[in-house]
């Protein structure tokens, strides 16, 4: 019996930052360890296209990228890790899902109607900016997923969307050609904390507050003593609950030393010293961790050998599926 199918995608459009890690990376490699499921992960580069049109650059962050799973911890030899641009059944599913996609789907879409409504409220065109991958990302993300039968989708709240589009997706295509997909259900890790950046908001490239995932010990420090504080002295009593701090903290540290700070924070304690403290969990556990990653990329040649493998896996199993869904459209006979 097969097992059910668990797939991750993130896109290679920046450095890693600590955000990516904890929102999308350490939950996906604990699912990693459930042998109960297939776990199929892919570097989501022709996505990346929308927002990367320099090809030094965009190699250079599909590595990053590669290199960063790799160096966390995920085993190329108990998943299937791939480029998505290796499967070029994937693009070609694309465009067969694009032919039974209305266009008022698509409108709906919260990264268009985002583009929309700013270009609306600065007096523009409404499609100002907007390619036609940006439009039509959602059908790509559908391919992704449908083209692998997969399962569960560990996502963002703010991804959900995409994967009940890809659900409707394949109930058109199931309702016109006869059943041929499954539908896959999302898995949204509730417990995992928005994670802040240097100024107190969400941790994002587009507001420029990261904290990168492999910086150096020295840099990494003085950007986490640039984290926003409030003007409370050393010896009032803070809540954890409402620190930025804090919340870094936690996702590091060992269950004893989290019960720990959290007294301190209660009895009160210097900001100084939070800093300093966050910064110690934090460079301890990253370590490792950034070592192997500057392992890799400095042999990019081992990174291409783990991709090449893990791309010519995941295309025998799209090239079965492909066959199957032409065959039900009337494509091959």
């Amino acid at each position: 019996m097969n097992k059910p199918i668990v797939l991750t995608g993130i896109k290679p459009t920046g450095h890693p930052h600590l955000g990516n890690y904890i929102g999308a990376i350490k939950p996906a490699l604990e699912m990693a360890k459930k042998t109960n499921y297939q776990s199929m992960y892919f570097i989501a580069d022709y996505h990346a296209l929308n927002t990367v049109q320099n090809a030094e650059q965009l190699k250079s962050y599909t590595y990053e990228i590669a290199a960063t799973w790799l160096a966390l911890g995920l085993n190329p030899e108990k998943v299937i890790f791939y480029r998505q641009s290796d499967v070029p059944e994937i693009t070609e599913l694309n465009w067969i899902l694009s032919s039974i996609t209305s266009k008022g789907l698509m409108n709906r879409a919260h990264a268009y109607k985002t583009k929309v409504d700013k270009n609306t409220e600065e007096g523009l065109d409404i499609d100002a900016g907007v390619n036609m991958g940006l439009y039509t990302y959602p059908i790509l993300m559908a391919a992704d997923i449908l083209m692998f039968q997969s399962d569960l989708i560990p996502v963002g709240k703010d991804q959900i969307q995409h994967v009940e589009i890809a659900r409707d997706m394949a109930a058109s295509f199931n309702h016109t050609y006869s059943e041929t997909f499954k539908l896959p259900q999302h898995v949204v890790t509730e417990e995992t904390a928005t994670i802040p950046g240097l100024d107190g908001r969400k941790m994002s490239k587009s507001y420029g507050n990261v904290i990168p995932l492999f910086e150096s010990p020295e840099k990494l420090k003085k950007l986490i003593f640039k984290m926003k504080t409030d003007s409370s002295l050393p010896t009032e009593p803070k809540d954890p609950k409402q620190s930025s701090l804090f919340t870094l903290y936690k996702e590091f540290a060992e269950e004893n030393e989290i019960i720990y700070f959290k007294r301190r924070y209660e009895e009160g304690i210097g900001w100084g010293e939070v800093k300093q403290q966050v910064f110690n969990v934090l460079n301890r556990e990253l370590e490792g961790p950034r070592a192997e990653y500057h392992n890799y990329i400095n042999q990019p040649k081992i990174l291409q050998e783990i991709l090449e493998v893990g791309g010519e896996n995941a295309r025998k199993r799209a090239q079965e599926n492909l066959k199957i869904i032409k065959q039900r459209i009337g494509l091959t006979f």
